[in-house]
């Protein structure tokens, strides 16, 4: 996973390392990956994932460097493999699915493409979240490592794999746009004149 030099853990340090190192990350990793997904399934996935190419790969982890970190950044991209593989793939229909669907009831209701679109209409008073969601998944991820998980841009441009240039200039941008986004909201709420 990474250019370090490789470490020969015992079977016994390598549980240790896991244990003490990557399980305390396990909230913030499924916060993370619910952020990237929108989904609780797909996020919870998305973590068994992380920590099984973590545990897999964890020679490669440096003991006493960031575990957070190097963690984000499997799961980072684990989601953006799994993104271009589902993308290169032709949609799939449930067939028994649709059926159910035309032989029910709610024949006339309308449908929308999206289930996320459902969920999150389904939200109340979420306003935050779901201007978050609504970011483009690059402008989203940098406001959650920096702004949500404290990392600082040296640590992001590792994560992402990008320079720390555009780390600042993605992040600078994604505030802008979630300011755009929360700006009628807080005027509601009375913070703007």
């Amino acid at each position: 996973m990474d250019e370090s030099p490789r470490q020969n853990y015992t079977a016994a340090e390598k549980q240790a390392v896991f244990d003490n190192e990557f399980m305390p990350h396990m909230s913030s990793m499924y916060n993370f990956g619910y952020r990237l997904t929108l989904n609780s399934d797909d996020a919870q996935d998305l973590v068994q994932d992380t920590y099984l190419k973590a545990y897999r790969f964890i020679d490669s982890f440096q003991k006493g460097t960031n575990a957070k970190a190097w963690l984000f950044r499997i799961m980072k991209n684990s989601f953006i493999n799994d993104y271009r593989k589902k993308r290169k793939e032709p949609n799939k229909v449930d067939y028994q699915e649709v059926e159910a669907y035309y032989n029910s009831e709610d024949v006339d209701r309308q449908i929308t493409p999206d289930l996320r679109v459902d969920v999150l209409q389904g939200m109340l008073g979420d306003e935050i979240s779901n201007a978050l969601n609504a970011l483009d998944v690059d402008f989203r991820t940098v406001i959650i490592l920096c702004d949500l998980e404290g990392f600082k841009y040296e640590e992001m441009a590792k994560i992402l794999d990008i320079p720390i240039g555009t780390v600042r200039s993605r992040l600078h941008r994604a505030r802008n746009l979630l300011k755009e986004k929360l700006t009628e909201y807080a005027r509601q709420m009375g913070y703007t004149s």
